[in-house]
C-alpha cells in the first residue's frame, strides 16, 4: 500500500458482517493463470455475471460470485477498492481482460480514486483493463440525516432529506481524514 492510497472499512448493514468466515473470503488472483484456474472450476451460470471483487491492503485482487458480499470476499477486512468486474478471455491468446468494472460497493462505498489501487492489482496480475471505471459511482454520507447516498448525474443532493451532500468523499467519518 503506498502512502496515498485510502483504506476503505465496512460501513454497510452490521448483519452481513456475521457472513464473514475465512472460507468465503474471495480467490486471490495473482496471476491470469489463476483466474483460468478459478474460472475453470466455476458453474457456467456464474460466468454469465459480473463478478464482486475487492482489493485487499496488500494489494491482492480477490474474486467472488456477483451475489457475494464485499466484506465476505474481504473476510471483513479493510480494502483499498471494492466493486464488481467483467472479464473475457481473448479466443486466440486464452488471455484475460476486463471489459467492465465499476466501484459499485454500498458495503465499502469506495471513492472513484481508488481505481489505481485495482489497475496496480490488474497490472501485477498480467490482466488487461480498460484504464478507468467504466461505471464510476460517487457515494456520499448525508451530514444532514447520516444516510449513505450515490450521487447521480452530478447531482449532490441527499435522496433521503434533500440536503445538499458534499463534493468530497465523506462516508467513513473515522477515514475522513486519510489521503487522497
Amino acid at each position: 500500500m503506498s502512502a496515498r492510497e485510502r483504506t476503505y472499512r465496512y460501513v454497510g448493514p452490521a448483519d452481513l458482517l456475521a457472513l464473514v468466515r475465512p472460507e468465503r473470503m474471495g480467490a486471490a488472483m495473482r496471476s491470469s493463470a489463476e483466474l483460468t484456474a478459478w474460472v475453470e472450476d466455476l458453474p457456467p451460470t456464474e460466468l454469465t455475471e459480473p463478478f464482486t471483487f475487492v482489493v485487499t491492503t496488500d494489494g491482492l485482487l480477490r474474486l467472488a460470485a456477483r451475489r457475494s458480499e464485499h466484506v465476505v470476499c474481504a473476510g471483513g477486512q479493510l480494502v483499498l477498492a471494492a466493486g464488481e468486474m467483467t472479464f473475457v478471455a481473448e479466443p486466440s491468446s486464452g488471455r484475460w481482460s476486463v471489459v467492465e468494472v465499476t466501484n459499485q460497493s454500498t458495503g465499502y462505498c469506495p471513492d472513484p480514486a481508488s481505481w489505481t489501487a485495482v489497475a496496480a492489482a490488474l497490472d501485477r496480475a498480467g490482466i488487461e483493463h480498460p484504464g478507468g471505471w467504466t461505471h464510476e459511482v460517487a457515494f456520499r454520507r448525508c451530514e444532514a440525516c447520516q444516510e449513505r447516498s450515490i450521487v447521480r448525474e452530478d447531482d449532490y443532493v441527499c435522496v433521503f432529506c434533500g440536503a445538499q451532500l458534499p463534493r468530497r468523499w465523506n462516508v467513513d467519518p473515522d477515514a475522513a481524514g486519510q489521503l487522497p
